[in-house]
């Protein structure tokens, strides 16, 4: 039995700009197909938009609140919200609140670095 705790898992930056602590994935416990991460925007932030030619994505929200573009359509998101994020669509999350934006964020395949097409450099998403 493989049991991993989001406490222990170090932060790292993705290219799209967000925080992420991957909980179950290629480097973490042992899951082929599949990534789960806590994903963490902060107040103000935003990831610069991007896409995967491969994943899937669930964006899960959990706290704070947001607008979410997928394609050409934008919503704004909050706690409970679910979206999903088909392979090869544009997207890019927008802290609009005032606490950090988290969401738990999966995908398949796991997330990596060469599955990730920048669309914007990250310091321009930051302006």
């Amino acid at each position: 039995m493989d049991v991993g705790n989001l406490d222990e898992r170090q932060a790292f930056t993705t290219l799209d700009g967000s925080t992420i602590r991957e909980i179950a994935g290629r480097q973490t416990l042992p899951s082929r197909h599949q990534s789960l991460a806590e994903a963490t925007v902060p107040v103000g932030g935003c990831t610069a938009a991007h896409y995967h030619p491969q994943a899937e994505e669930l964006y899960f929200f959990t706290a704070g609140t947001g607008r979410l573009r997928i394609g050409g359509e934008e919503r704004d998101v909050r706690a409970g919200d679910c979206a999903v994020i088909p392979p090869g669509v544009e997207h890019k999350l927008v802290n609009t609140g005032t606490e950090p934006l988290v969401l738990l964020c999966c995908c398949a395949p796991p997330y990596s670095h060469e599955d990730t097409v920048l669309t914007e450099e990250p310091e321009a998403a930051a302006t």
